[in-house]
C-alpha cells in the first residue's frame, strides 16, 4: 500500500520532513540534491526520539546519508544501515514520485 504524502516540488532539498503515515508510523522523507526522494523511519534508535526528519543531509563518500541531529550518527539513505555502527539500521520506506506527487510505501 501506498500513500500520497506531498507534492515533489513542496520538498527542499538536502532538507527533511516528517511524515505520518496511516499506519500510525513516522517517516523522515528527504529530496537529495540529484531529485532523488528517500524515506526512512523518523525514529533514531539511538535516542528513542522521533528526529531524523531534522538531520544534516548530506553524503559519505558518495553515499546519500542523513546525519541524526541527536548523537550524529549517519544512516544510509537508501539502505537505512548505519555507518557508524554496523549493527543497527532503521527502516526504509519505499517511495515513488508519479505526476508530482511523492507516494510512500510499507518498509
Amino acid at each position: 500500500m501506498t500513500t500520497m504524502v506531498c507534492r515533489l516540488d513542496e520538498l527542499q532539498p538536502e532538507r527533511g520532513v516528517a511524515v505520518l503515515l496511516p499506519d500510525g508510523a513516522q517517516a523522515a522523507l528527504f529530496r537529495t540534491h540529484d531529485g532523488a526522494v528517500h524515506a526512512v523511519s523518523n525514529m533514531d534508535p539511538f535516542s528513542g526520539a522521533a528526529v531524523l526528519s531534522r538531520g544534516i543531509v548530506g553524503d559519505r563518500d558518495g553515499t546519500p546519508v542523513v546525519v541524526s541531529p541527536i548523537y550524529k550518527q549517519a544512516f544510509d539513505l537508501r539502505t537505512g544501515r548505519c555507518l557508524d555502527d554496523e549493527a543497527v539500521s532503521v527502516p526504509v520506506f519505499a517511495t515513488r514520485v508519479r505526476d508530482g506527487m511523492v507516494l510512500v510505501g510499507s518498509p
